[in-house]
């Protein structure tokens, strides 16, 4: 049997390092919650290699003291906490007193600090956790720490690292949580050299919004603010008509802290019931304020989840705050002004009325007429036309065959009597010509039969018989709601077929069955598609799978795909929804199989029929034959596309069984 033994402390701080530092995205939101504990008003992130080479964060807060560098890299040091009483009432983002020393045992770090208001600085570098001596150095006040080669002493965790876009692109993800959580806060994010975030640090939300997410997603979103009890909700949620693909754009910070949170998914999927397309996801940035005392923030390592006391007070404060918002944007608009209160100071332009002052005004009787000066005559453009005469004035003109003139060498046929030729017809238009030009019509034509010599003979082929194509055991009576098929078969049954669900099993199976790609179509202007950093590092990094299914695809920068090409299939405005839910079928898939089986879906789902689309005969007749004959049953999602009812059914439905 093993012995019990104490495990050695540099193999005791790996452990607890890979609790605290997962990927590179984890240093950065570690290095700069402590930077926003300092109070400081400026924080700057660098990263190289999607981190793994460098990174670097320089803020502007109270700094560190030369004396308490050693203490600050070991474990459970902190200046957040005093007492077991405090883990209550925590009002900062850190409060363990683990990121230092776990970021720090797992690659080569630097600290840089100095205090407000004193003379100079002070430095320490640590390797592997281990630290040196503590020198003087000038520094800026606040304090700039430097992470290299990370995980360098743990190949198990470094195997596990993404690309380096990938990795990139989480910390830009982070880096806009932490701009969105702070607005009063300037971050400026720099990958590889490249700004690629800066925010204002006005206070303002909205500025936040703006340089994190974008325009397109700032100008789609309305602000709300409500309270309910001690819980505060305020900030910006989409339109019900601006719904996503997914929900990469939901965030949510309590006490400013960002965190992931089903509960208030849930409340925010609740206020938009009925009010938003169905697959589709509200965006959001929602700022939720509870008393420290009222939330647990000792959850998870990482921080990114939390417990409610009152978990019912948050939901529906959530909910009606959203609700409340979206009444107010539906609520009718008032009523506009009166024609007679109108300004208008040009008597001679257009006059604005609603249809009751029209009406009013035109039953009124007439005022005197002022006279009107005569409008000078615009010559007319071209003489040749008449302007007053009408089609069906005029008379056709007779005109003759010409007789033709003896060829050279052949005889002379008889010319064709004179005939008296019908005027071609014409539309009827403002502008009808003086005179109409003589048309010769052609001859008729005699069918050219090649001369077969009298000794020659020819053997036809045989004759196949075509056999009519037998009628099929089924009948379509029609179609209801544009959205379903009534056919009837031949043992008495109606059915009523959804003809989205079909064709999108139809297509599913011509997709999966497919050993090509599916043909592609080139737009005339290439789309560019704000998916938002993680996802759009996720297509990047899955570029090949793309072109498999049709799409050319590249970087467009900040988050963005520009995509050139897509499937013959996609309408041009479906492309950046199908992107989206790629996005989301790549994240949630456990195996390349499911992955795979989820972008079918999700093709066969966008060039399907849609409910509520005319449809041609023929296309509803293909889906009925293949329902019919059991080729389809259910739709790639599991759901049935056809109900039957019997006649004993109906019959029963109208009380005659």
């Amino acid at each position: 049997m093993p012995h019990i033994r104490q495990l050695d402390s540099h193999v005791a701080d790996l452990i607890a390092a890979g609790e605290v530092v997962e990927r590179p995205a984890s240093v950065v939101k570690e290095l700069v919650e402590n930077a926003i504990d300092a109070g400081a008003s400026a924080v700057a992130v660098e990263v190289q290699r999607g981190g793994m080479g460098l990174i670097r964060v320089t803020d502007n807060g109270c700094g560190i003291a030369p004396g308490e560098l050693p203490t600050a890299f070991l474990r459970h040091a902190t200046s957040k906490m005093r007492f077991a009483e405090d883990l209550g009432k925590i009002g900062t983002l850190g409060f363990r007193g683990e990121a230092l020393a776990a970021i720090s045992a797992v690659s080569r770090t630097e600290i840089l600090t100095r205090q407000k208001g004193a003379a100079a600085g002070a430095s320490l570098h640590l390797e592997g956790g281990v630290a040196g001596a503590v020198e003087e150095a000038g520094a800026p006040e606040g304090t700039t720490i430097i992470v290299r080669d990370l995980f360098y002493n743990t190949p198990a965790r470094l195997k596990f690292m993404k690309k380096d876009s990938a990795e990139t692109a989480a910390v830009a993800g982070l880096m806009q949580h932490l701009a969105l959580s702070h607005p009063d806060i300037s971050f400026k994010f720099i990958k590889d050299g490249v700004e690629a975030l800066h925010t204002p640090g006005d206070g303002k939300l909205e500025s936040a919004v703006y340089a994190a997410l974008g325009r397109d997603f700032a100008r789609s979103l309305t602000a709300v603010k409500g309270r309910g009890g001690e819980v505060e909700v305020s900030g910006f949620v989409t339109k019900p008509l601006m719904g996503r693909g997914s929900r990469s754009m939901q965030v949510f910070f309590v006490n400013g802290r960002f965190i992931k949170s089903q509960q208030l998914t849930a409340s925010l999927d609740e206020g938009y019931r009925n009010q938003i397309m169905k697959g589709k996801f509200p965006g959001c940035v929602l700022a939720v304020t509870v008393p420290v005392t009222a939330v647990d923030v000792n959850v998870h390592p990482a921080k990114t989840t939390v417990k409610f006391a009152r978990e019912r007070e948050v939901f529906d404060a959530v909910y009606h705050t959203v609700l409340d918002c979206l009444a107010a944007d539906s609520a009718p608009r008032p009523e506009p002004r009166p024609a007679a209160e109108t300004v208008n100071p040009r008597q001679d332009f257009f006059q604005t009325m609603d249809a009751k002052t029209f009406r009013e005004k035109a039953a009124a009787p007439a005022s005197k007429p002022q006279p009107v000066q005569p409008t000078p005559v615009r010559p007319a453009w071209n003489t040749e036309w008449k302007t007053t005469a009408r089609v069906a004035d005029r008379k056709p003109e007779p005109f003759a065959y010409e007789p033709r003139k003896k060829p050279a060498g052949g005889a002379l046929s008889a010319p064709p009597p004179s005939v008296t030729a019908r005027p071609a017809p014409v539309k009827e238009s403002v502008f009808v010509s003086r005179t109409e030009p003589a048309v010769k019509p052609e001859p008729p034509k005699r069918p050219f039969v090649p001369a077969i010599p009298a000794q020659q003979t020819m053997e036809l082929p045989e004759q196949q018989t075509i056999e009519p194509p037998k009628e099929a055991p089924w009948r379509i009576a029609g179609e209801v709601l544009h959205t379903y098929i009534v056919c009837e078969s031949e043992d008495g049954c109606v059915w009523l077929i959804d003809k989205h669900a079909a064709h999108e099993r139809v297509n599913f199976d011509r997709l999966q069955a497919s050993l090509e790609p599916p043909m592609r179509q080139t737009l005339l202007q290439p789309i560019a598609a704000e998916l938002g950093r993680e996802d759009g590092a996720l297509l990047l990094e899955n570029l090949p799978l793309l072109e498999q299914f049709g799409f050319a695809c590249e970087d467009f920068g900040d988050g963005a795909i520009l995509v050139r090409e897509v499937p013959a299939d996609i309408n041009a405005e479906d492309t950046v929804p199908t992107l989206e839910e790629f996005a989301e079928k790549l994240r949630t898939g456990r195996s390349p199989a499911e992955r795979r089986e989820g972008l079918l879906h999700t093709m066969a789902c966008k060039a399907a029929i849609k409910g509520g689309w005319t449809s041609d005969p023929a296309e509803l007749r293909v889906l009925v034959d293949k329902v019919q004959s059991g080729q389809v049953r259910f739709c790639p999602h599991g759901r049935p596309v056809a109900v039957k009812l019997t006649k004993y059914e109906l019959e029963k439905m109208f009380k005659r069984a």
